[in-house]
């Protein structure tokens, strides 16, 4: 074998790349012995149990995975202030936790944006059809915080699967019939008018119950922030 041979480009990109690979081994190698001493001097790992899966145990792996995962899915709501304080109304008014009404809060909070409905129009029409009690059912068969009639609302719902006894889905069914009625009747005190089944009532006793509630709603509200 000459020299031109040793030294020809082929064989000096070859070493190259096996010294690249061999340094790269090296880094890894160091990274894990000094985790391993960091380990064993703060007496996070034991001498009885390997390296490897002391440093990287199956169930926390596991365990970690799911923590990223249930970060990722849960969606934190952050409530206007005008809502946190119609809400601390409501707790007191219809005896309910605020834990089980803030979920109700923020859908009101997310679907009346969607839909461009005043949320504490949806919160005072939940306080007039069902007192906040998400399991509540109407003799005709309304449904839920909404009194929602499922069998002319199937279609509304996210997906086949959902209920309309789910406190949240009910209020995304029931905002959207709302808005439905407010569109088809073409103003305000009309629509709710149709969404409580009370079209011929000329006095609109119903409209005027629900809009009394967001005007208390309302109150409460300023209250808080004035305070």
């Amino acid at each position: 074998m000459n020299a031109t041979t040793l030294t020809s480009p082929s064989l000096q990109r070859v070493s190259a790349l096996m010294l690249e690979a061999f340094q790269k081994l090296l880094m890894a190698a160091g990274m894990v012995f000094i985790a391993g001493v960091i380990g064993i001097q703060s007496g996070f790992i034991g001498p009885d149990v390997p390296l490897v899966q002391k440093l990287w145990p199956a169930e926390a792996l596991v365990d970690e995975a799911e923590a990223v995962e249930a970060e990722e899915d849960a969606v934190v709501e952050v409530l206007a202030p005008r809502l946190r304080g119609a809400m601390d109304y409501v707790t007191r008014r219809y005896k309910v936790s605020t834990e089980a009404v803030q979920p109700i809060f923020a859908t009101a909070q997310n679907v009346g944006r969607e839909l461009h409905i005043d949320p504490l129009l949806i919160i005072a029409v939940i306080g007039v059809e069902s007192g906040f009690n998400p399991f509540s059912q109407s003799v005709v068969g309304a449904q839920g915080l909404m009194q929602v009639m499922p069998r002319f609302h199937q279609d509304k719902l996210p997906e086949e699967s959902a209920s309309f006894l789910d406190p949240v889905t009910n209020v995304q069914v029931g905002a959207r019939v709302l808005k439905e009625s407010i569109r088809r009747q073409g103003g305000l005190e009309e629509g709710l008018q149709q969404f409580g089944g009370a079209l011929g009532d000329a006095g609109r006793r119903y409209a005027g119950k629900v809009l009394a509630e967001r005007q208390r709603l309302e109150q409460a509200a300023q209250r808080v922030r004035a305070a």
